[in-house]
């Protein structure tokens, strides 16, 4: 058996210069950075022990052997010289000032408190010291969005006298900030430091990008992917944001620079694309020239091929500076104002240098068809109702280092308005509402509110049409019988076709093979998220296997307690404006995957950064659609590459965590296609995306797990996809006009979204799913189900579950990997819970940093007292603390205090609200010895009330 190699050395490299060029340097003045060789270095804020590596959530849960701090790195590195006074000052503060993990979902803090910083002190470790380095950090995430207040957008005002005291005690005053989000900058104004990095979350390694920056090992070449304004309040998606039950997406396609470059100019403190070097670089457009471009177009409902100008042009980029680097070419077009109204300039295209040395050019270049920045007409204002429109006028193009310092390169005129594909109207607005339009008056531009009205919902009307040539294609009952079974794998072979296979197919068996198992299925790699597929005996009998799937998209969360490779979250991918170095990088995050038999990983993340305080922001790329779609196509090449695969995510408009379960999202079509859409489409069209996840909540009043003119009408008959569709987690459908529903798989299956994420167990009805009524009384038809069945299967087959299924796989060996990683235990034991279970523990060993897991199969859900019995041999004030999460999440601590020698039980409740519960204890100390652990149910609920 072939065995492939994942040298995690070189995994460590990969994402160590993804967090170096991801790292965006905002200021430098009098070139405080970066730091000579010896400089002396006082680190101040309590971050500088506690990194943050991602966000909080599915998005952020992957157990690591090490978090890699920016003050280990630094000193590490041998340029500096950390003040170790100030250093141990922290420590001693910290013993009385224990860092906040929080318990339970969604409620880590934003920040920590912060130490107080006398005069006295500062200047007693400024007179010991070249430099002041102070770092501020930030979290947020899933079902957590940052709000505008202190210690989440702005600063606690321990942080602003913190920078104030080191302002005016030293001399030579850097700011880092380890968010996960943009935060509020007008620190630089009242503390005025001399450098200002922003440094993301780096994933466990993010500690060295920040010190190879610092210290100049590395030029910074990240670039803003948001823009940064001055307050909170002039972004313009701020009064609509953040409603309970429906949000109006009245800025429209004025999204981040779009709208600060056409109408507020001066609200921007940091613009799109910006970022500092340390070199300077010159930028030269040459050859610029129209050509035609043959481009696939979608006219009179046929596939047609479509010539469309093209602007072609080279750009020569030249180090004039001292310090090699690289540099970010970022193309804009600005296009007439028409009869729709656009955004002053939109990205078009972007590129980055090798590393250029001093003197040094490198030679990019550009080719643009002008139907990649063609509109979209939703209100027939060109006469072209729904279709995308290359209005006729002047399209400027424009190259440069960020949307502001660019330079004219060339200019292309259309006589006549050119349409270049003819859509039809899906997804429209149910709700009046206004949205921004440009207006050009007198050659500025002018906010216009144009009111949008309501249209009829048209799902219903939409499926019926197309149910006939469906059924058309599907047998309307079983063939089984008398009938030999032919596998799956008999399919790939040659001995049976798709359409005979799918007609050995029970309606039992297409009753659960929309069920996705989990979590923390036994069917599949244990604490993952789902299995799917072969989830049936019969199912298995047949040859489907089963297809494993787990959280991203910030490196593998495997809630066993087995560690994995922690990544740069989202926005410091897109930040590096370096999609090759995206697609290496999740190259080795496919082989880890392999190794853990996963087939896929629930990212990337490609929501739009809509507004800033959005606490999954982390997770996502940017607020510019062709960056997130680029961004995406890369990870989803480099898992694709190692024969595993990556969920888009979330399908479409998830721009908040509060009310993210029942928030509609009211969006125009014109803004549904032009930005929120488009990076879902460039994904699935140049990176053959083969999974998507669709949202908790609804767009335009249907909920996107059951939306047909979402997932068949513009996913699969406009852009092709021929993947598979799975709701997120425990998602609500709905049918037309009718409340949402977790039971309501009737309404998925109708809009062709394959799967349901998750049920208890796919092999009995413990969800109580509408399915088999719905089958019955004729309100879903078998064909249906067999369409989604295919979908799935079709997707199997070609996986390595299929592999896995028929043992011939390919092996991945991990070499240079610390072995404390693969001391943890990768074979889980399950137990049934009917209510009162006892786990032996006197063989567990609970050494500091060690962890022991086992899983619990439930017959009931509801709060359960776990009572654990230890000893220990210390004295009455000894701490021994184990901490206990239940699927990932932190549930409960429990502490002795010195038993000397004696058994004493310690008990707590938690809520078991899943029928697979992976309950991880962790030890945090030596000195304790273990007996037993104890579970009882003691307050029983209903499993279909936690649905």
């Amino acid at each position: 058996m072939e065995t492939q190699i994942l040298n995690w050395n070189d995994y460590i490299q990969a994402a160590r210069q993804v967090s170096t060029e991801g790292i965006v340097l905002l200021e430098n003045r009098n070139e405080t950075l970066p730091y000579k060789q010896g400089t002396k270095l006082a680190v101040f804020g309590r971050i500088q022990s506690h990194y943050y590596k991602s966000g909080t959530g599915s998005g952020g849960m992957v157990a690591v052997d090490k978090v890699i701090n920016i003050v280990d790195a630094l000193k590490e590195s041998g340029s500096v010289k950390i003040n170790e006074e100030l250093e141990n000052i922290y420590a001693e503060w910290e013993k009385t000032n224990p860092f906040e993990e929080g318990v339970g979902w969604g409620k880590d803090p934003w920040s920590q408190k912060e130490m107080v910083l006398s005069k006295e002190l500062a200047e007693r470790i400024s007179s010991q010291s070249d430099a002041a380095l102070v770092i501020i950090g930030r979290t947020a995430g899933e079902d957590k969005d940052n709000k505008d207040e202190a210690g989440s957008w702005r600063l606690t005002v321990e942080e602003e006298n913190l920078l104030k005291t080191v302002r005016e005690t030293f001399k030579s005053f850097t700011v880092v900030l380890n968010t996960g989000n943009i935060i509020d900058s007008s620190f630089v104004d009242f503390a005025n430091p001399d450098a200002v990095l922003l440094a993301w979350q780096g994933g466990m390694i993010g500690g060295y990008g920040v010190a190879d920056v610092l210290t100049g090992k590395c030029s910074p070449s990240g670039r803003l992917t948001d823009t940064i304004a001055y307050k909170i309040e002039d972004y313009p998606s701020h009064k609509y944001f953040g409603n309970k039950e429906r949000n109006f997406y009245s800025e429209d396609i004025y999204v981040g620079y779009r709208y600060f470059e056409t109408f507020a100019k001066d609200k921007v403190r940091y613009p799109f694309g910006y970022g500092l070097s340390y070199t300077d670089f010159s930028i030269e457009a040459k050859d610029f020239e129209i050509k035609s471009k043959a481009v696939s177009a979608v006219l009179k409902n046929a596939e047609s091929i479509l010539s469309v100008p093209a602007a072609h042009f080279k750009t020569i980029v030249t180090n004039i500076g001292k310090i090699s680097s690289k540099q970010v070419v970022q193309i804009y077009v600005e296009q007439p104002q028409g009869l729709l109204g656009k955004p002053s300039r939109i990205l078009a295209a972007f590129a980055k240098t090798k590393e250029l040395l001093p003197t040094q050019s490198e030679t990019l270049e550009f080719e643009i068809p002008l139907s990649e920045i063609a509109s979209f007409d939703d209100t027939n204002d060109t006469g072209n109702r729904s279709c995308y429109v290359i209005e006729k006028g002047r399209y400027k193009f424009f190259a440069g280092s960020s949307v502001r310092e660019c330079n004219e390169v060339g200019i292309i005129e259309i006589p006549e308005t050119i349409v270049t594909e003819k859509l039809s109207k899906l997804v429209a607005p149910v709700k009046t509402f206004e949205r921004f339009k440009s207006v050009e008056n007198n050659g500025k531009y002018e906010l216009k509110l144009e009111k949008l009205q309501a249209s009829p919902m048209e799902q219903k009307a939409h499926r019926l049409k197309d149910l006939d040539m469906v059924k058309t294609f599907y047998p309307q009952k079983s063939q089984l019988e008398n009938k030999n079974i032919v596998p799956l794998q008999g399919v790939l072979d040659g001995k049976i076709s798709m359409p005979d296979f799918l007609a050995q197919l029970t309606d039992e068996d297409l009753v659960k093979i929309i069920r996705g198992e989990g979590m923390g299925s036994p069917k599949v790699t244990a604490g993952t998220a789902a299995a799917f597929g072969g989830v049936s005996e019969s199912l298995k009998a047949k040859g489907v296997p089963c297809g494993c799937c787990t959280d991203g998209p910030s490196g593998l969360r495997l809630d066993s307690g087995v560690h994995a490779f922690s990544l740069p979250n989202g926005t410091m991918l897109a930040c590096t404006f370096n999609t090759e170095l995206i697609t290496k990088l999740y190259q080795f995050t496919g082989l880890e995957m392999v190794s853990n038999n996963v087939d896929i990983l629930l990212g990337p993340g490609m929501n739009i950064h809509r507004h800033p305080l959005n606490g999954r922001n982390f997770e996502y790329f940017s607020e510019d659609p062709l960056l997130t779609g680029e961004c995406a196509s890369a990870v989803i090449r480099g898992l694709h590459w190692a024969g595993v695969s990556g969920s888009l995510k979330h399908f479409s408009g998830n721009n908040q965590e509060y009310g993210r379960l029942v928030v509609d999202s009211v969006i125009s079509e014109r803004a549904l296609r032009e930005i929120y859409l488009k990076g879902f489409e460039i994904a699935v069209k140049k990176a053959q995306a083969d999974v998507i996840m669709t949202t908790y909540g609804a767009l335009n009043g249907i909920w996107t797990a059951s939306n047909y003119d979402l997932v068949t009408k513009i996913l699969r008959h406009e852009w092709g996809f021929t993947g598979i569709v799975m709701t997120d987690w425990w998602a609500s459908l709905n049918d037309e006009g009718e409340p949402q529903s977790r039971n309501n798989f009737a309404a998925m299956v109708r809009a062709q979204n394959d799967l349901y994420m998750v049920c208890p167990d796919s092999e009995q009805n413990i969800h109580n799913d509408n399915t088999e009524e719905s089958l019955k009384n004729g309100t879903l038809e078998r064909a249906e189900l067999l369409r989604c069945a295919e979908n799935i299967v079709c997707f199997l087959m070609h996986s390595r579950a299929q592999k896995r299924f028929t043992k011939t796989d390919t092996q991945v060996k991990i070499i240079n990997r610390p072995i404390s990683s693969e001391d943890d235990q990768t074979n889980v034991e399950y137990y049934k819970f009917d209510g009162e279970l006892t786990v032996d523990l006197s063989n567990v060993k609970a050494k500091r940093g060690t962890s022991f897991t086992f899983a619990v199969d439930s017959s009931s859900v509801g709060f359960v007292e776990i009572t654990i019995t230890g000893r220990t041999v210390d004295g009455d004030v000894a701490q021994v603390p184990v901490s206990v999460a239940c699927n990932g999440t932190s549930a409960a601590s429990f502490t002795w205090n010195g038993t000397n020698g004696k058994w004493q039980p310690l008990m707590q409740k938690v809520g078991f609200f899943s029928k697979y519960i992976l309950v991880k204890l962790f030890f945090a100390q030596n000195g304790l010895e273990l007996k037993d652990i104890h579970l009882k149910l003691v307050e029983k609920a209903d499993i279909k009330d936690m649905l």
